[in-house]
């Protein structure tokens, strides 16, 4: 301290640290992705906004990877529309806001604002060039095959990064569920009426192999229970009805309008004339079905509404479709979603708790529900 500034009486000036200015170091984009791995995809959207390097790694292919190894994967809902004057199906996923849950003591919502929405995703890749009918989920990949005539041609779309991809080819190609890791399709070089003519795709080495012989089995006094089979009305028409092929017997019929679905041991449908949801159980041979009890909550469904059945992780997802006022009539719908969660407590019976309920997205009142099924990411 100088001896002036004590004899002013002012007070020395005081010395300041240097401080360097410190840097953020980024973290390893393996650190990180390990860290996304391990939460739920419901926060990927809001992890997408923090940065162009987050939002790069939400949607990246890796993802999906560590969380498969990690054994964190969930279950993606895809829905596939077609709107008026549009050749091209569009695709929606379904994105849920985290812990959403259905409060039956407050008001319904009138908008899905705020809520769970079907958002557009983008695919890439030429899409199938035969028009499919039916959609088998085996993982990330969503095959699209057909009924009616063969086709050489199957493709499936790898939900991981939106992209339509070709199958090695088949001369024929056929449609048969997934079954134990294999998909079975008829189009072999022998004849049609020879079970020669069957074939397995192997969709882990994406090859085509003959049918073990011990597979090759088939006997018609052998089949039991019934065979469901969900038809359009017409090409133009939204409207499905449930066909059911009771195979012993070999007789057809119609049990109404609406989509089928199978959730573990048991089927679940919309029966439109009396407006219930109802299930049967597959392991038997009996035409019984029963109501869904509980589904407090559920709103009712107009006389007019297209209802979806889809499974979802054990869980029975409900779509379905209400106008929209508006001047000058109709011009639109509001589709509906809610995911309902079964539980089993006898052989005569299932509860239903409703999870949530929400209005998803607006469409034009001529739009096509295609297909809706759940891969797993």
């Amino acid at each position: 301290m100088s001896l002036t500034a004590i004899g002013s009486g002012e007070e020395p000036p005081s010395k300041k640290l240097a401080i360097e200015p410190t840097t953020n170091l980024p973290l390893p984009d393996e650190l990180v992705l390990g860290c996304f791995a391990r939460a739920s995809r419901l926060h990927y959207p809001i992890l997408s906004l923090v940065s162009k390097t987050f939002r790069s790694l939400t949607s990246s292919p890796e993802l999906y990877q560590t969380r498969s190894l990690l054994n964190r994967t969930e279950n993606c809902l895809y829905v596939c529309l077609q709107f008026p004057n549009d050749p091209c199906l569009r695709w929606f996923t379904l994105c849920r806001k985290p812990d959403k849950a259905l409060n039956n003591k407050k008001k319904k919502k009138k908008s899905s604002t705020s809520g769970n929405v079907l958002g557009q995703v983008r695919i890439l890749g030429s899409p199938p060039p035969v028009e499919w009918s039916n959609l088998v989920a085996v993982g990330h990949k969503l095959y699209a095959v057909r009924d009616g005539p063969c086709s050489s041609d199957v493709f499936f779309l790898d939900c991981r990064t939106h992209t339509w991809v070709e199958t090695p080819s088949l001369r024929l190609a056929h449609t048969f569920p997934e079954c134990d890791g294999m998909i079975y399709l008829p189009g072999g070089s022998e004849s049609p009426d020879s079970l020669n003519f069957v074939q397995v795709f192997d969709v882990k080495t994406q090859t085509w192999k003959p049918v073990p012989p011990e597979k090759k089995i088939f006997r018609l006094r052998d089949l039991q229970g019934r065979a469901y089979q969900n038809n359009d009305v017409a090409a133009a028409s939204s409207r499905r009805w449930l066909v059911v092929a009771r195979l012993k017997d070999r007789t057809v019929s119609v049990e109404g309008s609406g989509t089928l679905c199978l959730i573990e041991k048991a089927f679940y449908r919309y029966a439109s004339s009396s407006g219930e949801l109802l299930w049967s159980n597959r392991s038997t041979e009996s035409d019984v079905w029963r109501k869904v009890k509980g589904l407090e909550g559920l709103p009712k469904f107009t006389r007019y509404s297209n209802v979806y059945l889809v499974a979802s992780g054990g869980k029975l997802v409900v779509f379905w479709d209400k106008y929209v006022p508006a001047r000058g009539g109709y011009k639109e719908k509001m589709i509906w979603c809610a995911e309902i969660s079964l539980e089993t407590r006898s052989s005569e019976e299932v509860w239903g708790k409703v999870e949530w309920f929400d209005a998803v997205l607006t469409v034009p009142k001529s739009y096509k529900f295609v297909y809706s099924i759940a891969a797993t990411l």
